[in-house]
Formats: structure tokens, C-alpha cells, sequence
């Protein structure tokens, strides 16, 4: 400890905690390469191309995808898509969103969820999260609930979940429809069963930062095989799989049930996706037993704590891995400093959480051109009329490093510890450096 106190911090020109390399993400293996590889030489590299005679890569990550959600009674459905924001509109066009309609939306989350609902013609509806689990706040959404509510975004976020228990309730009651967002909880389990399960529709995405990825790719779920169809649609310009491929001929059927867009994921994006599912388990068995161990470890730093998990979530997903300062031991000192000591600390990539929607500076609805011009309608779409507390105090006081770190070694991670420990023991000397814009 008192070693620790008095080394000079790394970012002001002292000696760094880990000046080693991290294990990379992506991570291409010998079998993502030669499913790569076969996509490429396999003559279609699209679902709108010619049926071979062999399934496609999408239909075939489709499959693994739906079984490796299935559980007891739960039969699931895949619709991969292009990204995670085209998984989000299809699911909620799906829904009936749209013009005179509202999304509610947890405050802290990555902007795409917002937005998806703006570009569909909705109000997205900002709410708080829960100020201890990050996720979005079951009383808040309740409260936010009107005649126009289509659809409640529940974002299980920042390696812990969101009460599933009470949003199923909460959807029972109301008979709105939750949509799962389980891009940062792919494998997470509540009581047992793998998240976006439990909604009318979880969506993923497999952007390149996530524990499953394909650089860019989504994917939408369903138990419903009504909506299944209506998903498959939207994704592929009204268009879905034909019950019977011809060799020679395409595979997709003109239904136009709906009207589509096209939103299919790539051959070769799919082919990626279906080699990297196969690592996911063991990928996640080992970042949560480092998780465990440098909890452990923060534990014993005053003023430092982690987030802990609703009692339902029997199984957490690391997708980044959030560290909780005090306020009071924080003081002036902008989190954006402690971000920089701790990238200086260990050689690696540190980062605030997302900033809230009320103020994020990539939410902006009312400088779209889709946005309504009556004053009334570009009030409903004003970020800033939402006040969200839990979320902005969540953004002042923590930081984060995402997963790829959790797959290093024990020391590794005691290397973390470490530098949390070293950096707010000198929180005093970072208090003059240079702010970035904060909510």
C-alpha cells in the first residue's frame, strides 16, 4: 500500500501499473477463417442470392442462435439483420410503432435506442434507471406508461440486468409489449434462462465490441411464430424463407405482408458470427471468474464499488465492466481525468458510460428533418425535457473498460485493482487537468 501511495502517477510521468499487451478483440481463429472462407467460395454471398442446394450461413446461424436461447417450453426464433440498430426497427415496427406512438426508453443506453424510435415516427419517452444496477428503473417506466405506449425498451446494461421479474409483470398488467435490448448480456440468465426470452422480442447486436461479434450484425428473437414471420419480413424488403428452396432459384418468397426494407446480414457476416458462437461459453466462464476476483479485490479500496446484480440474474455478461467512485471521494475531479490515469496506468482502453440521452450530444431528434415542425410535437421530442438523476450521477461518478481485458490472467486483472487503487489514492493531483464536456 504505501508503495502504492507514493509512486508518481503514470499519466504525470510516473511509472505504469501494466505496460504489457491485453488480449486483442475481435479474435480470429483458424475456424472463423475457414467459414470465412467458405462463404467466399461458397457462390452466395447474400440471402437474396441463388439457393446452392446447402443451407445458407444466416439460416444456419439463425438456427444456433435460436437453440442456443432454448430452454424448457421456450421454442425461439433468429432474424440476423444487419446491425443492432436494424434489429432494434425491425422489432419495433413489428410492434405497430410509429407515427402517434411512444417507446419508453431507459435514459442511460447507447443512442441508437432512441433513435430507432424517432426514425419510425415515435416519441421516444425517456426514463431513469435504477441507480444501483444501471438498468433500466421498473418504476420509472411504470410512471412513464400512457394510452400511447407501444413498446418498453428494457436494456439490460453495464454487466448487471434489469428486473425481468417486474417488467413481465409490468407488460402482463399493461399489455404493452417489453423489447429486450441484450446487446451488452448475450448468455446472461435470469433464474436460469438465457435474457430475450422473457419479452415479446429481444433484439442483440454483434457490433465489433461484443462478447459475440461479427464487426457489424444483429440479431432479433421471437417465441412467436407470427411475429417470426412479420420479422423476416421487414428485414428482407417484405420478403422471407421459402418453405421449399429450389436449387438454382432463389430462396426468399415474395409476401409483401408488410412493407420491408433490406436489413439482411451478409453471408460473410453470418459466417463470422456462427464460427464466434462457438467460443462464446468458454469466453464467458473465464471473464467471470476474473470478475470475481478483481471484485473482490475493488472491494477492499474505500470509496470504490462495483455494481452489483438484481437477485434474479443468476448468470452475468461482462460486456464492460463498470467501477464506481464516491462522489464525495471524487470532489471536483472530473471522471474524464480518472479515465485518462487509468488508461496511463495500464496501457489500455478506459471509458465514461454513455452520456445521458437528456443530454448526449448524438441524440439530437429535433435537427432531423423527420421531426415534425409544430411546436408541440418538436416539445414531446426534446431531450432536455426528461430528468433523469440516477443516470447523470452514474455518469459522473463511473468509468469502465470493456471485456477483452477479462480474458487476460489473474494477475492481470490484480493489475486493475492495482491501478484503481493507485489512481484514487492521487485523485488529488488530477484535478487541474483539462474537462471535457460533462452532462
Amino acid at each position: 500500500m504505501s508503495a502504492v501511495r507514493s509512486s508518481p502517477l503514470a499519466l504525470l510521468g510516473g511509472t505504469p501499473v501494466h505496460d504489457g499487451a491485453w488480449p486483442a478483440w475481435p479474435q480470429a481463429p483458424d475456424s472463423t477463417l475457414a467459414l470465412l472462407n467458405a462463404a467466399a467460395t461458397s457462390g452466395r454471398w447474400a440471402v437474396s442470392g441463388i439457393y446452392t442446394g446447402t443451407p445458407s450461413f444466416e439460416r444456419r446461424f439463425s438456427d444456433a442462435f435460436a437453440a442456443y436461447h432454448a430452454a424448457p417450453g421456450v421454442t425461439p426464433y433468429a432474424v440476423p439483420t444487419t446491425n443492432g440498430s436494424a434489429a432494434l426497427t425491425i422489432a419495433m415496427e413489428a410492434l405497430g410503432v410509429g407515427p402517434g406512438t411512444e417507446v419508453i426508453v431507459p435514459g442511460l443506453t447507447w443512442v441508437a435506442c432512441a433513435s430507432a424510435a424517432h426514425a419510425l415516427g415515435a416519441t421516444p419517452v425517456l426514463v431513469d434507471v435504477d441507480p444501483h444496477t444501471l438498468s433500466i428503473s421498473a418504476d420509472a417506466a411504470k410512471a412513464a406508461v400512457t394510452d400511447r405506449t407501444r413498446a418498453i425498451l428494457v436494456v439490460h446494461a453495464y454487466c448487471s440486468g434489469a428486473d425481468v421479474d417486474a417488467f413481465q409483470e409490468l407488460s402482463l398488467s399493461t399489455g404493452i409489449p417489453v423489447i429486450e435490448d441484450c446487446s451488452q448480456a448475450h448468455g446472461a440468465e435470469w433464474r436460469g434462462r438465457k435474457v430475450g426470452t422473457f419479452g415479446t422480442i429481444g433484439v442483440f447486436s454483434l457490433q465489433q465490441t461484443k462478447v459475440l461479434t461479427c464487426g457489424e450484425g444483429g440479431v432479433v428473437l421471437t417465441t412467436s411464430p407470427e411475429l417470426h414471420d412479420r420479422l423476416q419480413q421487414y428485414r428482407a424488403n417484405g420478403r422471407r424463407y421459402t418453405a421449399h428452396p429450389v436449387a438454382g432459384q432463389l430462396e426468399l418468397e415474395d409476401v409483401g405482408a408488410v412493407e420491408g426494407h433490406n436489413h439482411s446480414m451478409s453471408e460473410f457476416h453470418a459466417a463470422v458470427a456462427l464460427s464466434q458462437l462457438e467460443f462464446l461459453e468458454e469466453q464467458t466462464a473465464r471473464r467471470e471468474r476474473n470478475a470475481a476476483v478483481l471484485t473482490d479485490l475493488l472491494a477492499a479500496v474505500p470509496g470504490v464499488s462495483t455494481l452489483p446484480a438484481p437477485a434474479g440474474l443468476t448468470r452475468r455478461t461482462y460486456y464492460d465492466f463498470v467501477i464506481r467512485l464516491d462522489a464525495e471521494l471524487l470532489g471536483p475531479v472530473p471522471v474524464d481525468r480518472v479515465v485518462d490515469a487509468m488508461s496511463a496506468e495500464l496501457n489500455m482502453f478506459f471509458e465514461t458510460l454513455d452520456t445521458p440521452l437528456n443530454a448526449n450530444p448524438l441524440y439530437v431528434p429535433l435537427k432531423s428533418p423527420r421531426t415534425p415542425g409544430s411546436d408541440e410535437a418538436r416539445r414531446g421530442l426534446d431531450p432536455g425535457r426528461f430528468e433523469l438523476p440516477a443516470a447523470t450521477a452514474a455518469y459522473r461518478t463511473c468509468f469502465a473498460f470493456l471485456h477483452q481485458a477479462l480474458l487476460g490472467t489473474e494477475r492481470d486483472v490484480t493489475a486493475i485493482a492495482t491501478a484503481v487503487e493507485k489512481v484514487v489514492t492521487h485523485l488529488d493531483q488530477l484535478g487541474d487537468g483539462a474537462e471535457r464536456g460533462r452532462a
